[in-house]
């Protein structure tokens, strides 16, 4: 049996920053995304989740990092990553990453159709 480890999300870009290490360029950014549900009390509430992005230079679907910019809608392929870190108050903490395998820019005239968030059954 093979192990899976992967996601695949479409959404907007929240922040996004482009550093050089060593001559390599590297994006972090932020994604949201939505989903749409009936509570039981038979309300329609959004859930906004955020997900942070690392993409390397290189990537496949996009030629130029510079290209991720906030506001922008994207799709991201990668792998859940857990980080475990101590924050400045001495507390080990736990975050979670996706190193970006594929990142694509979503063309302006499908982010129409994109805006509605769809519903989680």
């Amino acid at each position: 049996m093979e192990f899976l480890n992967r996601i695949e999300l479409k959404g907007v870009v929240g922040r996004a920053d482009v550093n050089s290490f060593n001559g390599n360029q590297v994006c972090n950014f932020s994604v949201v995304t939505e989903a749409s549900a009936v509570d039981r009390e038979g309300n329609s509430t959004v859930e906004s989740t955020w997900f942070n992005v690392s993409a390397w230079n290189g990537v496949k679907g996009i030629q130029d990092l510079s290209e991720i910019q906030k506001g922008s809608w994207i799709r991201v392929v990668g792998r859940l990553r857990l980080r475990k870190y101590v924050s400045q108050d001495g507390i080990e903490r736990m975050s979670v990453e996706i190193p970006a395998r594929i990142v694509e820019r979503i063309p302006r005239e499908e982010e129409r159709e994109q805006m509605q968030p769809q519903r989680d059954y």
